[in-house]
């Protein structure tokens, strides 16, 4: 035990506990607020103007926004733009069960 200790190669006075990071500085990544704003923009063009690609991108975006969150947030807004999102897609289609022409055309 004694040469234990005499080749031990650690300092004690190095030793300094470990912090984590706060949560609240830069490294806060905005996508899911960004992405469920975008959602609810394109869910109302797409329920307002019956623009069926206008409701499928709300639909990708409340995906995304959903994919990116954590699980410490609340999660009624981004429930919220996903049904929003998900009513526009199910509103255009029940006024114009045609499929969907692309918006370049």
């Amino acid at each position: 035990m004694s040469t234990n200790s005499v080749n031990d190669p650690r300092r004690p006075n190095k030793i300094t506990r470990y912090k984590p990071p706060s949560s609240s500085g830069p490294g806060d990544d905005p996508t899911p607020d960004y992405m469920n704003l975008l959602g609810m923009i394109f869910s109302m063009c797409g329920l307002m103007m019956k623009l069926k690609w206008c409701a499928w991108c709300a639909v990708y975006c409340s995906f995304i926004s959903f994919a990116n969150s954590r699980a410490s947030e609340d999660t009624k807004q981004t429930l919220s733009s996903f049904m929003l999102s998900i009513s526009a897609v199910v509103m255009s289609y029940l006024q114009n069960p045609q499929p969907m022409t692309p918006p370049w055309q």
